[in-house]
Parts: structure tokens; C-alpha cells; sequence
């Protein structure tokens, strides 16, 4: 009877074929024990005849005893077989206690963990850059894009927003500003940074004369005719210039004025609460405005797309080939320290080894659990597709065997009647 399961893959493919074959080859060789048989018969020849007897007989009853492992023979509901789909629970359940008291011992792990020495053989393995890269291949192109498809963009940007917001408002502004305005009041620093400010200012004047003459123009009346334009602009003009250069000397009232100005703001936002918290305040006003925020979402899609464009370019990707390096550093800066391999080889004896034997128990009914939630008719064609093929030779040797076994009691027989008899 053939097997009746759904193909998935192409070496389940070859497997079938493979046990049809095999199958077949079993058939056609009891197939000639028969016809041998015939022969025998028709032709009286009685040493042939007791080969093909035997031959049959072993052929038919090894093909019964491998059919039975699997389902009923031709479909009767004979005792005893069928045995794998019937007993599957007793199977997972032995199989469960075989694995937890048998694999799962401390002394036969430990001697093969020494033998194995896993952290030599892992640092080895991650140092060679084949490795590396496919390991780095598959956190590029499996990983990282799929963590970037399952995430949503909202979420993050949500994230980001209250992440932000939150540092921010742990953040008091006042205090660091208060902070970086103090050493303004120590030394000539203050006098320095005024003086400039005023001299950028003086220049950016003279060189905008031309803007303050035709603002002064666009407000003077029509029937001027421009005869007043001119003078007020240089009025203008000469005022403001007189304001500048009269405030760059220190020792001029106006300095005098801006000096205390400064001086008395200063000292409010170094000692007025009040005046930090309005500092604190705007700038977190500052940041909740609609252009801020859109920059701050922006970040997100500009870090996706980054990742996406540099993982598209394959083998020139910086961040596959980055994750490379790494894992392949790691591996040789493993290979390289001793001390660090037997840390981690005594970390998997001791610790690892330790919760995988107190758990034991629950491993083996783990495995007995499992094995009994598989469909019985399932598990028997997924095993006969396993070792089927194999089993096949039990009924070719049965077959010959049984001849080369009926060859001996004709040959014992003849012998008997011959020389005795």
C-alpha cells in the first residue's frame, strides 16, 4: 500500500520515490520466488521448490511484519498491527522517559561537553568570514526588514514623541541657561560680547542704508516728491549710527545704561525662580509646536528609509557588512582570550547543564506531550517515508534468507534419507 500524505518539499519528493523503488524492488523478488516456485512444480525439481517455499514464506511474513509497524495489512484489522498509528501514545511516552533518563545524565553530558569544548568550536566558527556573512545575511534581509514590516509607524513615532517630551520636561532650562549666563558677569566677557554685538549691528546698518531710505520713502506723503525722503533717511540713519558708536565706548551713558540693563537681567534669571520657570516654559512651548513635532516624526521615516536603501544595496550594504565584522570580532576576540572560553564552557556545564537536568522531567513529558497531539494515521506515513526505504531490505533478506534457510532443511532432509535412512 503506498503512502497517502501531502508532498511539501522536493526531498520529500526524492523520498517517495526512493521508498516506491526500494518497494518495488521487494516485490519483484518475492515476484521470482514465486515463479521459481512454478517451475519447481511443473518441472519436479525439489531442491528449487524447497529454495522458492522458503523464500516465499520469509518474503510474505517480513513484508507482514513491516506493513504492521505502519497500518493493517491489506486493510484487515489484524491484532498487533497497525502498531505505530494504535500505540503512538505509549511511543511518546517511552520516548519521553528514554530521553530524560537516558540522554539527560550529568555525567555522560559533562564528559561530552569536556570533549566538545562548545566555546572553542562557536569563537572558531563565528571567526571565519563565510559564517559571518551568513549570519549577517540573515539578520539583513530576514530580521531587520522584518521587525521594520511588523512595527508600526505610528507606534514609534508615538514612542518618540513621549520619549522627547518626557526628557525634555526633565530638563530645567532655566537653571542651564541661568548656568551659562554666569561667567557674562565675571571678567570683561560681558563688556567683550556687547561691544561686538554692537559693532556687528553699526555694520549691518551702514550696509542697509539703502533699505532705511526706501522704507523711509514708502511712508513719507506723495506730494513730498521726495525732497523730505533724504533727510529723514540720513536722520534717521545718522541717529541710529550716533546710538551705536556712543554705546560701543564703555564709559558712555548709554553703555552705561545697557550695562545695567544686562547686568539686572542676568541677576533675575540667576536668582528669580519666576524667571526660569518663563524660560523653562518657552522653550517646552517651543518644542510642542506643529513644525517641531513634524521634524521629530520626521526622524523616524528618515531612519527607515536609510536602513531600507542600505540594505537593498545586497552585498554593499554598510549594515550587513558591519554586523559581519562584529559577529566575526567577537568570534576571534572569544578565540583569542582562555580565560573567557572556559567561562563559557563551564557557564553551559554548570549553569546551562543544571537547569536542563532539573527540568528533565519536564523536557521528557514535553516530548510525550507532543508526540501524542500528532495524528496517528500522520506520524506513521511521516516515519515509513523515513526509514520505509530501509525497512524494505528486511524483506529482501527475508526473502533470500528464507530461501538459503529452505536450501538447508532439504539439503539436512536428503542427507537424512540418503545415508541414514
Amino acid at each position: 500500500m503506498s503512502i497517502i500524505m501531502e508532498i511539501s518539499t522536493d526531498q520529500d519528493i526524492t523520498k517517495v520515490k526512493a521508498l516506491k523503488k526500494m518497494k518495488r524492488n521487494a516485490l519483484l523478488l518475492l515476484g521470482i520466488a514465486v515463479l521459481l516456485f512454478v517451475v519447481a512444480i511443473y518441472f519436479k525439481i525439489p531442491m528449487l521448490q524447497a529454495f522458492s517455499e522458503a523464500a516465499m514464506v520469509g518474503g510474505i511474513a517480513d513484508w507482514f511484519a513491516v506493513v504492521a509497524l505502519f497500518r493493517h495489512p491489506l486493510g484487515i484489522p489484524i491484532w498487533h498491527t497497525a502498531i505505530i498509528p494504535t500505540k503512538k501514545n505509549e511511543i511518546g511516552e517511552n520516548l519521553g522517559n528514554f530521553v530524560s533518563e537516558e540522554f539527560l545524565n550529568r555525567e555522560k553530558l559533562e564528559i561530552k561537553l569536556d570533549e566538545f569544548n562548545f566555546a572553542a568550536k562557536a569563537s572558531d566558527w563565528l571567526s571565519q568570514q563565510e559564517n559571518a556573512d551568513k549570519i549577517a545575511n540573515v539578520v539583513a534581509i530576514n530580521i531587520i526588514p522584518g521587525v521594520l514590516r511588523t512595527i508600526k509607524d505610528e507606534d514609534v513615532k508615538r514612542f518618540i514623541q513621549v520619549q522627547f517630551a518626557a526628557k525634555l520636561e526633565g530638563i530645567n532650562f532655566g537653571d542651564w541657561v541661568a548656568l551659562a549666563l554666569e561667567p557674562l558677569q565675571k571678567g570683561n566677557v560681558k563688556d567683550q560680547l556687547l561691544t561686538n554685538l554692537l559693532t556687528v549691528m553699526s555694520e549691518e546698518l551702514t550696509n542697509n542704508k539703502d533699505l532705511i531710505r526706501k522704507k523711509v520713502k514708502a511712508s513719507t506723503p506723495f506730494l513730498s516728491f521726495g525732497l523730505a525722503d533724504k533727510s529723514i533717511t540720513e536722520g534717521v540713519f545718522n541717529g541710529l549710527q550716533d546710538f551705536l558708536n556712543e554705546a560701543k565706548n564703555p564709559g558712555s551713558a548709554v553703555r552705561i545704561k545697557i550695562d545695567e540693563y544686562v547686568y539686572n537681567f542676568l541677576e533675575k534669571v540667576k536668582n528669580s525662580e519666576e524667571m526660569r520657570v518663563k524660560i523653562n516654559n518657552m522653550i517646552l512651548s517651543f518644542v510642542g509646536k506643529k513644525e517641531v513635532q513634524d521634524y521629530i516624526n520626521g526622524i523616524w521615516d528618515e531612519i527607515k528609509l536609510s536602513i531600507s536603501n542600505d540594505l537593498n544595496k545586497g552585498e554593499d550594504s554598510s549594515i550587513k557588512n558591519s554586523i559581519a565584522g562584529l559577529i566575526q570580532s567577537f568570534g576571534n576576540g572569544i578565540k583569542e582570550d582562555s580565560h573567557m572560553i572556559d567561562k563559557i564552557n563551564n557557564f553551559i556545564k554548570n549553569d546551562l547543564l543544571s537547569v536542563l537536568l532539573n527540568n528533565k522531567k519536564v523536557i521528557g513529558d514535553l516530548i510525550s506531550s507532543t508526540v501524542k497531539s500528532w495524528d496517528g494515521k500522520e506520524v506513521s506515513e511521516k516515519l515509513e517515508l523515513e526509514i520505509g526505504k530501509d525497512l524494505q531490505y528486511i524483506r529482501i533478506n527475508g526473502t533470500l534468507v528464507g530461501g538459503l534457510i529452505g536450501l538447508v532443511i532439504y539439503a539436512v532432509e536428503w542427507t537424512y534419507h540418503y545415508f541414514i535412512v
